[in-house]
């Protein structure tokens, strides 16, 4: 009898896709299945030859044989998802500017202190984008004390977003030209933001699957365009977890195709401009 083969045409196992899948949720909470195959072949491949194998397969051996820490974190992240731009969903950023920042700002006047958490911050264009906007309209900024903290899972993107460099079709991507030249210097083909602003920014390493409180309090929250990415249970530990450490007063932002909806009865719903922001009831 022939043995089956259940290695499909992008080399990689029935067995190990369905491994593959298991130990990325186990470590992140991102659900992978059968379809997301060849999403699997595109991001892993690139990993086979620097581990000195030749195969996927073989790469799932390598994790299986010893479960290498540095390897597993390298399959993790490179099966998130790194897709943001400056001042991405034109109708938040409106909605900040306007109204949310402005009710801030009157609500801190006494402490003059303000914190933003910008969970799943990819290549860090939001919390700098936040950076530029709280400049742009803080009343006397020099005596405020503005804290913005931006985490992600993945250490290259935290590294990358600690450099603030960004290169022609980044900058080029809902950032507006009199800020590029306000607050970005030209460096070669790159354009890296102003040290001042930056400081204002930090960022850190976080899995979304662990508690926030380490983090800190915060007035406002934005865990946009990631919650897609999980299961429900997953959805509710997230939400929880950010109740724990928001401010009474404060907003969590989330995607515009993402809700609190049968996940969180906990948070309500306040429209803004055209624009959706939620408060601890």
């Amino acid at each position: 009898m022939v043995e089956k083969d259940t290695t499909s045409l992008t080399g990689l196992s029935a067995d190990n896709l369905l491994y593959l899948c298991q130990l990325v949720y186990k470590d992140s909470g991102i659900v992978l299945d059968e379809s997301k195959r060849y999403l699997l072949d595109a991001r892993l491949r690139p990993l086979t030859q620097p581990e000195g194998v030749d195969t996927i397969d073989q790469l799932c051996r390598l994790l299986q044989l010893n479960q290498r820490a540095p390897l597993r974190q390298k399959v993790v992240e490179a099966m998130t998802t790194n897709e943001t731009s400056f001042f991405r969903d034109a109708p938040i950023y409106d909605a900040l500017r306007k109204v949310i920042l402005p009710e801030m700002f009157e609500r801190r006047a006494s402490t003059r202190r303000l914190s933003i958490w910008c969970a799943a911050s990819s290549s860090g264009q939001e919390p700098y984008s936040l950076a530029i906007l709280l400049r742009e309209i803080l009343p006397d900024p020099a005596s405020w004390t503005v804290q913005i903290l931006g985490t992600d899972i993945s250490t290259a993107m935290v590294e990358r977003c600690r450099r603030a460099r960004y290169g022609q079709l980044e900058v080029n991507r809902g950032l507006p030209a009199v800020y590029l030249v306000k607050y970005f210097t030209r460096d070669h083909m790159e354009w890296e933001l102003k040290a001042d602003l930056r400081s204002q920014v930090r960022f850190e390493l976080f899995n979304l699957k662990d508690s926030p409180r380490r983090l800190g309090s915060f007035d406002l929250v934005l865990c946009r365009n990631v919650m897609i990415y999980f299961e429900v249970d997953m959805k509710k530990q997230i939400l929880a977890g950010i109740r724990q450490v928001l401010a009474p007063d404060g907003y969590l932002v989330l995607g515009s195709a993402e809700t609190v909806y049968n996940l969180d009865d906990r948070f309500e719903r306040r429209a803004i401009e055209q624009a959706s922001f939620y408060r601890i009831k």
